[in-house]
């Protein structure tokens, strides 16, 4: 988070894309809930969003998504 924005990245190795997890995927989510948007390649991807007081409704999700 920095000024009151926030930025996502997200890196999976093979076995990780294996399973479904797909870093362009889980970015866009996480950045769309936090009024923002982005996306990349399965195994890296960046995003951005403009309401870092949604950041933990957007961590959540992702967690949830990847079962952590």
């Amino acid at each position: 988070v920095a000024e009151s924005k926030v930025l996502f990245v997200a890196k999976a190795n093979k076995e990780l894309n294996s399973k479904g997890i797909m870093c362009g995927n889980l970015v866009k989510q996480a950045a769309i809930l936090c009024g923002g948007n982005g996306g990349g390649r399965p195994d890296f991807a960046q995003a951005g969003g403009k309401d870092a007081a949604k950041l933990s409704e957007a961590l959540q999700a992702i967690s949830e998504k990847v079962g952590f």
